[in-house]
C-alpha cells in the first residue's frame, strides 16, 4: 500500500495533457485492443507540448486478452494528411498542433482510433538506460562510427558526459550511447533502419525494466517524470506498471510497408504505394483482419496522394 501511494504521488507530477479534440474515423473501433501512440522529440529546450518535429513516431497496440505487444515506427518523412487535407510529412504533425493534432494524423490516415500519448524527449531514454544499468547492444563498425559522432552533439544537448565506444560487436551502452545510437541514420537503411535500432532500444528497456518489478520500478518513475508528457491518468499507469510481467513485445515492424522515397510538393518524403493497401496490411498484422477494407476517410486521403505524387 505504502508503495502503490508512493508511486501515485509521484505521478501526480507528471506532465499531462488532457486531448479534447480528438478525430476517429468513422466505424473504427479495436475491440479488444488498446493503442497507445510514443512520440519521441527533437527537443533541445525541453519543450514536449509543441513546436518540436517528433522525428519517432510509434503505435503500441496492445492485446488486452494475452498481454502482447506489437509496435510499429511511421516513418517520420511518411507523406500523410496531416492536418484537414494538408498534405505534408508526418513529423510535422506534432510541431504544429503537438499531441492531439499528430493523434488525429495517425487515427485518420491509418484508421486508428488512438486516445493516448506519451511524449519523452533525448533525457527520457538517457535516464532510463542508466537506472537499468545499461543495455546490451550488437554493433557493426560503420554504426560505431555514427554513434561516436552523435554522442559529441547529443552530450552538448543534455549535458551528459560520455565515453566513445571502442569496438563493435556487443556493448554495454551507457544511457546517452543508447541514446546517440537511436539517431543513427547515415548507414544502409537511413531512416527505415533508424526506427529499427529505435524500437530495439524500447525492446531493451522494457525487458530491463520488466525485470526490476513494480518495485523497481518506482525509482525509475521518479526520475524521468520531468522528461514525460501523457494523456494516461496515474490510475492508467499505475495499472500499466502493475501488469507489467504479463506484457511481451512480440514484434515491430516499419510503416508504410510498400513505399517509394520522392521529392514531391513537402519536399523529400516517403509516399506509401499505396496508403489503402499499407493500411489494409497494417490492420491484418496488428489485429488479425485479414481483407481488411480501409475506410472511405483512408480511400479519400490514398486518392490524394495519388494526386499530389503521382506515384500509385
Amino acid at each position: 500500500v505504502a508503495l502503490g501511494l508512493f508511486a501515485f504521488a509521484q505521478l501526480s507530477r507528471v506532465g499531462r495533457v488532457n486531448l479534447k479534440d480528438i478525430v476517429i474515423n468513422s466505424g473504427i473501433a479495436k475491440s479488444g485492443y488498446r493503442n497507445i501512440a510514443l512520440f519521441g522529440v527533437d527537443s533541445r529546450e525541453g519543450d514536449l507540448d509543441s513546436g518540436t518535429n517528433s522525428d519517432t513516431i510509434m503505435v503500441c497496440s496492445i492485446n488486452n486478452k494475452s498481454g502482447e505487444i506489437k509496435l510499429v515506427s511511421v516513418y517520420r518523412d511518411t507523406y500523410l494528411d496531416v492536418n484537414d487535407g494538408h498534405y505534408s510529412k508526418a513529423n510535422s504533425a506534432y510541431a504544429g498542433g503537438g499531441p492531439e493534432r499528430a493523434i488525429n494524423m495517425l487515427n485518420k490516415n491509418l484508421d486508428l482510433d488512438i486516445t493516448d500519448f506519451v511524449t519523452v524527449d533525448f533525457n527520457a531514454v538517457i535516464k532510463a538506460v542508466d537506472l537499468l544499468g545499461g543495455i546490451d547492444i550488437d554493433l557493426t563498425d560503420e554504426e560505431v562510427k555514427w554513434l561516436n559522432a552523435y554522442l559529441i552533439e547529443t552530450s552538448q544537448v543534455t549535458g551528459v558526459s560520455y565515453e566513445n565506444v571502442a569496438a563493435s560487436g556487443t556493448q554495454h551502452l551507457s544511457g546517452i550511447q543508447a541514446m546517440a545510437y537511436c539517431r543513427i541514420r547515415y548507414t544502409e537503411g537511413w531512416d527505415y533502419k533508424r526506427t529499427e535500432r529505435q524500437r530495439l532500444v524500447l525492446e531493451k528497456i522494457f525487458a530491463a525494466a520488466q525485470a526490476q518489478g513494480v518495485t523497481g520500478l518506482a525509482g525509475l518513475i521518479n526520475t524521468m517524470i520531468p522528461y514525460i508528457k501523457t494523456s494516461l491518468s496515474n490510475t492508467e499507469m499505475l495499472a500499466l506498471a502493475a501488469n507489467i510481467g504479463k506484457y511481451s513485445i512480440t514484434d515491430t515492424q516499419g510503416f508504410p510497408y510498400d513505399k517509394q522515397a520522392a521529392d514531391v510538393d513537402a519536399g523529400d518524403c516517403v509516399v506509401p504505394v499505396n496508403l489503402a493497401s499499407n493500411v489494409s496490411q497494417l490492420h491484418s498484422y496488428l489485429f488479425s483482419e485479414s481483407g481488411y477494407t480501409p475506410s472511405d476517410t483512408v480511400q479519400q486521403i490514398s486518392n490524394q496522394i495519388i494526386n499530389n505524387t503521382g506515384i500509385q
